[in-house]
């Protein structure tokens, strides 16, 4: 029996998927049915989601100074969150003044407090905000989601089929289960595992050990039936461990409600950075104004997609453009073709700030680019923006980065709350929580020493999104595919195009005569066909004529080629497989005529046409 089945039997002995009679529309995501009209609650869901909380409250904990509120009126849970709480404390015992078992009085705890009693005793509130809010019983305490959310402190909290919207789009990790003692137990008992391995691993850091710890790291959250488990030597670091939500699985944003989702939408701010060159491509300004698609830069598809968005749903998104003093003003002379459209743009020269200015100057051009996106923080900090913003009430920020075309606004991660932490480095796109960077700035914990995003945050969740969401433009071999057939773009979206069947994109490869811009613009008439193409060569003097199309066809067993992507088939059918290859000799000119049609060739002089 594997650990999955252990748990989700524990589940199960704890009555935890019993639902209510009365089932909200947002938690039927959680159900799995109803008998004699009660839900029944998805045991899968249920520990999907538990694994997700009692990951933040494990990282959150490796913090010395983190603090914990857990909310209970309920007296049959008091003695067994007494029993955890005096378990946590002997083991940390300096966090036995910041841990919070009852009183939950958030907004008024910038000063000690005295409370008298019948029975005259004494109970003094601790003066530090907590970093994490855990309630076990919602329904009775409402007021503790509205001053949560007023702090920004993030919610753990068990949830049920009847718990209304309002309340429900505050907690930040929900558990659906039914709130029984069996279950609370359980819970409880798994927070406290949670805390003591942690405690186990500083101490292993701290007397220079390297302690091998089996852990269940899940490197995708909703996939709940498996389960990678890894033995590693930790030190400490956090940073190495990122949960990936699959991008198919985020729940798309409503069309029905389109008040809601302008609510959502009103809260959202987009900061795009064009601090990236052309210069490799022989391009003298920012690569935000590259043509890319029918004349449309990046610029152009990011403004047209909050545009979009704008009009869709009646909101105002802001777009905040960050550029360095060697940008700034191609980007505002560029703007002013965007006058009258319904976009709120901004852009502001991050060098007039002396700490910026003076940071890259000491480490150049190079410690800049790697640093570039705690230096969003620092001139949001700088310019007075972020309290602007906070003002206004933004709460979450997209920050776009150029060298991305593909980076869009999608509601579909605006919807997910995991998400508006932080997505994975490797794409360099954030959905960052304006608070958290607000705390940071208010406790000095933002420097130009800790400028990193996943050093910021601990408590990184990552996307894992299709290729067609990344699509870099460093080469003019980037920029054959975006201006090939394999992408259109609607709404300043890039789309794949539905003939190719491959789900990666051809692997191009064009020779230094194509380096430049303007030689790529002068030895393509029109970019070729590529929608059935693998792979591309080109070297040496080469040109094309209009509407040729390059693809390649083998017969292959559709069912080989669909596991390769761990999908399963038993028909053969002709797919297409290869790649061609263009390879003209020094000295020699090959011209590829309009309208020809390469299939599977290598062709180094005119007669292989």
């Amino acid at each position: 029996m594997t650990i999955h089945s252990v748990v989700i039997q524990k589940l199960l002995t704890t009555n935890a998927h019993i639902g209510r009679q009365v089932t909200t529309h947002h938690f039927k995501q959680f159900t799995y049915g109803f008998r004699n009209r009660q839900s029944i609650i998805d045991s899968d869901k249920t520990l999907i989601c538990l694994r997700n909380a009692l990951n933040f409250l494990s990282c959150l904990s490796r913090d010395p100074s983190s603090s914990f509120l857990f909310i209970n009126t309920n007296p049959l849970f008091q003695p067994i969150i007494n029993e955890m709480t005096s378990r946590v404390t002997s083991l940390s015992p300096e966090r036995a003044s910041s841990l919070w078992k009852m009183r939950g009085f958030l907004t008024n705890s910038c000063s000690p407090k005295k409370f008298r009693s019948r029975h005259k005793k004494l109970v003094f509130a601790p003066t530090k905000m907590p970093d994490c809010v855990v309630i076990f019983d919602t329904e009775r305490k409402s007021s503790v989601f509205l001053e949560a959310e007023r702090l920004g402190i993030p919610i753990v909290a068990l949830v049920d089929s009847s718990m209304p919207w309002e309340y429900y789009k505050k907690v930040t990790y929900p558990i659906p289960a039914n709130d029984s003692v069996q279950f609370v137990y359980l819970i409880c008992n798994m927070i406290t595992k949670c805390l003591m391995l942690e405690k186990k691993k500083d101490g292993a850091k701290g007397t220079g050990k390297k302690a091998t710890i089996k852990v269940g790291f899940f490197s995708e959250l909703w996939n709940d039936r498996d389960q990678v488990e890894s033995t590693s030597e930790s030190e400490g670091s956090a940073s190495d461990e990122v949960l990936v939500v699959p991008y198919d699985n985020l729940a798309p944003m409503s069309c029905a409600d389109i008040a809601e989702s302008k609510q959502l939408l009103d809260k959202l701010v987009v900061v795009k950075y064009n601090g990236a060159l052309g210069k490799n491509m022989g391009f003298g300004g920012p690569k935000s104004l590259i043509e890319v698609k029918n004349g449309s830069t990046p610029l152009d598809l990011i403004v047209n997609q909050i545009q979009s968005l704008n009009s869709k749903y009646g909101c105002n998104i802001p777009l905040l453009l960050m550029n360095p003093k060697n940008t700034h003003n191609d980007i505002v002379k560029a703007l002013e073709k965007y006058s009258t459209l319904d976009v709120d743009i901004h852009p502001f020269e991050q060098g007039e700030h002396t700490q910026l200015e003076s940071f890259v100057s000491e480490g150049g051009e190079d410690k800049w680019q790697s640093s570039k996106h705690g230096a969003h923080f620092l001139s949001l900090m700088n310019s007075g923006t972020l309290d602007v913003l906070l003002a206004q009430g933004k709460e979450y920020a997209l920050v776009v980065n150029p060298d991305n075309v593909a980076g869009v606004v999608d509601p579909s991660d605006a919807n997910h709350r995991h998400c508006l932490k932080t997505s994975l480095q490797i794409t360099l796109k954030r959905w960052l929580n304006l608070k958290a960077i607000k705390r940071l700035v208010d406790t000095s914990a933002l420097n130009l020493d800790n400028l990193s995003t996943l050093k910021l945050f601990e408590n990184s969740i990552g996307i894992s999104i299709p290729q067609s969401r990344f699509l870099p433009l460093n080469s003019t071999s980037d920029l054959f595919l975006l201006q090939s057939d394999l992408y259109s773009f609607t709404e300043g979206m890039f789309v794949r195009n539905d003939a190719r069947v491959s789900p990666s994109d051809p692997s191009i490869a064009l020779g230094p005569e194509f380096e430049k811009i303007s030689d790529f613009k002068r030895r393509f008439e029109t970019i070729p066909s590529i929608v059935k193409l693998d792979s591309l060569e080109v070297n040496g003097d080469v040109w094309f004529g209009a509407d040729i199309v390059l693809k390649v066809s083998i017969l292959l067993p559709l069912h080989q080629y669909l596991v390769r992507f761990g999908r399963e088939c038993q028909e053969y059918v002709c797919l297409t497989w290869g790649k061609v290859v263009i390879d003209a000799s020094p000295g020699l000119t090959l011209r590829i005529p309009g309208g020809v049609v390469l299939e599977d060739e290598e062709i180094n002089d005119p007669t292989d046409i």
